[in-house]
């Protein structure tokens, strides 16, 4: 592969616009950008999160996750291309019952926390939950496979169940919500 950017600045998108996958020019803040955006934000959360102590296990998932949000990034970003497939779907499905099943019934809402690499974690699962909001918002107006929703549903879902492990890996344990903390106010 020859240098795919031998100029990283082009002054093209100086005028609010900005070039997609195949060519045609939008809006900085059209619902895709912010749709494929919002992914590669993602994207770098994770890479924040493979910055701390993990088990190898779960670095070498997270960095195959990370190749997959890439190519669902560019799905977003060339009209009409696929990239994410049913069987990456069912590949987070499997490793999120693979994680789950040793974790403990939740009695209880948890908080982020539980270490540094659980609270990455943490972190990452709302900026993927964003991505999918930002991805209805785009198949609203725009045609959008509905395997790049269901991935990012799911990856959600399994970087909550990735917390938990971490937290546990990490010795500090989960941090539960007490809801009855609170006294009631005075009338």
């Amino acid at each position: 592969m020859g240098n795919r950017l031998s100029k990283i600045y082009t002054r093209t998108g100086d005028d609010g616009s900005t070039g997609l996958g195949d060519g045609t020019r939008v809006a900085k803040d059209a619902a895709r950008v912010a749709a494929y955006g919002t992914i590669d934000e993602a994207n770098c959360a994770l890479g924040v999160l493979l910055a701390a102590p993990v088990p190898e296990d779960i670095r070498e998932l997270l960095t195959t996750i990370q190749h997959q949000l890439f190519d669902l990034g560019g799905e977003l970003c060339i009209p009409g291309h696929a990239a994410i497939h049913d069987a990456d779907v069912d590949a987070l499905e499997r490793a999120l019952d693979g994680y789950n099943a040793d974790l403990p019934p939740l009695k209880e809402f948890i908080l982020p926390g539980g270490g540094e690499a659980a609270a990455r974690c943490q972190l990452a699962r709302t900026i993927v939950r964003r991505a999918e909001r930002a991805v209805v918002t785009l198949a609203r107006d725009e045609v959008v496979r509905p395997q790049a929703g269901r991935y990012l549903n799911r990856l959600s879902d399994l970087l909550f169940v990735l917390a938990r492990v971490l937290a546990r890996a990490s010795g500090q344990g989960e941090v539960l919500w007490k809801h009855e903390r609170r006294k009631p106010a005075s009338a």
